[in-house]
């Protein structure tokens, strides 16, 4: 799917595409999940090159920057949820290209880092300021990395409270979907981070100059894009150590629990078991206690009793119920 937006004096506006009408300069073209024929236009449109708008079509593509003649491909990583897994994300390419007169974005879904530029924010950003609009991008990459890992640690605490009363694996897992989530995190973040920093020196270059443009405030955006990122990679460090401590703990936990239960049922089945073996002892087929008293019953029904009070009382101070 193509979508083309401008931002013009009256606002963000969305282009039509047909009527073979050229693209005004200053555009965003915006592919989502793009088609081989959607591509071929797009390229022939902003003088990309295929290979540029098809990187970020492989889902194991790495973040990374690639300059050829006077275009710039960038691919970060941005996070998704992961349907297939219980409170799972995982992470997809997101290809942004520069070229002379256009941006370009290109990614096989829709996801919540581009969700705020395509929704008519035109007080957000210009899609005249090719520079600043990527580093935008880029910021927004990283606060929404950094909101997931928030929302992961608020239901990592809701996953404790269940732990400390449960004796089943299934907080365990989803402990583990978490953690599998954490290590594609830290794996995008530290190629995300590569990209920021090659990005420092790209703009440092002055061969690229005539590419990009990088005003004074974008210098101090590039440099916010850093820090947020930074602060994103030690977020994931720090969860992820505290959650694989967390599991480490609570599997003892879960064995414990299981293990009190075990001793309570034992505990009960012993008590229940004594006005058993009483029973048994009065119903030999020899000469007994009280066998020909009237209350012979009562006696022996009285002995049992004393018995499982005397053994539920010794249990008790000794904590086995």
């Amino acid at each position: 799917m193509i979508k083309v937006l401008a931002t013009k004096p009256d606002g963000l506006s969305e282009i039509e595409t047909q009527g073979g009408e050229k693209i005004p300069p200053g555009s965003w073209m915006k592919l989502t999940k793009p088609s081989a024929a959607e591509i071929r236009d797009v390229s022939e449109a902003s003088g990309a090159p295929i290979d540029f708008l098809q990187a970020a079509l492989d889902m194991e593509e790495p973040s990374r920057i690639e300059v050829e003649e006077d275009h710039i491909l960038i691919i970060t990583n941005v996070p998704k949820l992961d349907a297939g897994v219980s409170l799972g994300y995982d992470t997809i390419p997101l290809g942004i290209v520069i070229s002379p007169d256009y941006i370009v974005t290109v990614c096989l879904e829709e996801n919540e880092v581009l969700d705020d530029f395509d929704r008519l924010h035109h007080l957000f950003f210009d899609t005249r300021k090719r520079t600043r609009f990527l580093l935008q991008i880029l910021y927004k990459c990283a606060v929404v990395f950094l909101k997931d890992l928030r929302i992961m640690n608020k239901r990592t605490d809701e996953i404790e409270q269940d732990l400390r009363r449960s004796m089943k694996n299934k907080e365990l897992f989803l402990l583990l979907d978490l953690q599998k989530t954490l290590t594609y995190f830290t794996v995008a973040l530290r190629s995300n981070r590569n990209v920021v920093e090659r990005l420092m020196r790209l703009f440092s270059n002055p061969s690229v100059h005539d590419k990009v443009k990088l005003r004074e405030d974008d210098e101090e955006l590039l440099e916010d894009v850093r820090i947020e990122f930074d602060q994103a990679i030690e977020m994931v460090q720090m969860h992820g150590e505290v959650l694989a401590s967390m599991m480490d703990a609570f599997a003892s936990v879960i064995s414990n629990n299981l293990n009190i239960v075990m001793k309570f049922l034992t505990s009960v089945t012993i008590v229940m078991a004594i006005p058993t073996i009483v029973a048994s002892f009065f119903g030999m087929n020899v000469p007994v206690p009280w066998a020909g008293k009237t209350l012979g019953f009562l006696y022996a029904m009285l002995v049992a009793l004393l018995l499982t009070i005397s053994v539920t009382v010794l249990f008790w101070k000794k904590k086995m119920f």
